[in-house]
């Protein structure tokens, strides 16, 4: 039953905001790197953001959002370059590529976080909540994560609103695109960037595991639906914003249910249905293949 009490507390409103402009900016994003080919780098920029924010923990002993961020970004990009230059240089495949490349890094983050835990000079290192980043936890939101969360989520989509038709022949047709011009390197840079902000800005709240799928579940969700590049990217955007409220509202009522792992899953749920019921999904498929035989 509808809880009109649980919607209109300040706690529920500070994590709906957050999941809210954090799910709709990184579903708009995972619909281009989706469509690109190239899901599996927000998993690897995802895991590999988690060291520089414990190492940003490290030299500044503070754990104000920003500071945090700004490590993840670089941590992030780093890892990016690394893949770009295994990737060019190298007969190895993008996908192992991306598998060491995002276990290396993971695994130095929580080699530091062990490092903190051990060391004398951060006696109180094990109450930091650096924890937190690794699987989220959203209930510990303030309004400063919020806050920060909003102004990347909303330039993010500014700047894939101002770039638009460049970002449109870059994902479909990248040679033609180079050809009338356009420089790829900067449009796939300011993705890229985007990318790595919505990530660093998203870890506290789903966790260096879970973020990969904040991009890429609603833009398959999407896909199932359309084929309108545009019409796929709002689509994406309304299912990762519908499953950010639904999941906050279910784990707020609901105790013991973490905020992040529940959007995910009610993300899921939604892809699974769009799979089987959506205009290309499963069953429209087999209806298709029914008629010519």
């Amino acid at each position: 039953m509808f809880k009109y009490e649980v919607v209109s507390s300040y706690a529920f409103l500070v994590v709906a905001l957050g999941t809210l402009f954090l799910s709709i900016a990184a579903a708009s994003l995972g619909t281009i790197t989706v469509l690109k080919g190239q899901s599996l780098i927000g998993d690897a920029i995802g895991h590999s953001s988690f060291p520089g924010l414990v190492l940003a923990f490290i030299l500044f002993e503070r754990r104000e959002p920003l500071i945090l961020l700004l490590g993840a970004i670089f941590s992030g990009s780093i890892a990016f370059i690394l893949i770009q230059i295994v990737n060019k240089n190298t007969k190895i495949s993008l996908d192992t590529i991306l598998a060491v490349v995002l276990s290396t890094f993971f695994g130095m983050g929580m080699v530091l976080k062990s490092y903190i835990q051990g060391n004398p000079n951060f006696l109180k290192a094990s109450q930091s909540g650096l924890q937190n980043y690794i699987f989220g936890q959203a209930a510990y939101m303030l309004m400063a994560d919020v806050k920060l969360i909003s102004i990347i989520s909303l330039l993010s989509l500014l700047l894939i609103g101002i770039f638009y038709k460049e970002i449109k022949l870059f994902v479909f047709d990248e040679v033609y695109a180079q050809s009338i011009g356009i420089n790829c390197k900067i449009v796939y840079g300011i993705i890229m960037l985007c990318s790595m902000s919505v990530i660093g800005a998203g870890l506290k709240l789903v966790g260096a595991i879970l973020i990969s799928s904040l991009l890429i579940v609603p833009a398959i969700t999407a896909l199932q639906w359309s084929n309108n590049f545009f019409k796929v990217m709002v689509i994406a955007s309304f299912v990762g914003g519908f499953s950010a409220v639904t999941g906050t509202y279910i784990s707020t009522v609901y105790s013991g249910m973490s905020t992040g792992p529940t959007i995910i899953v009610t993300m899921t749920i939604l892809a699974f249905l769009s799979l089987i019921f959506g205009p290309k999904g499963y069953l429209a498929t087999y209806r298709k293949r029914s008629k010519y035989k």
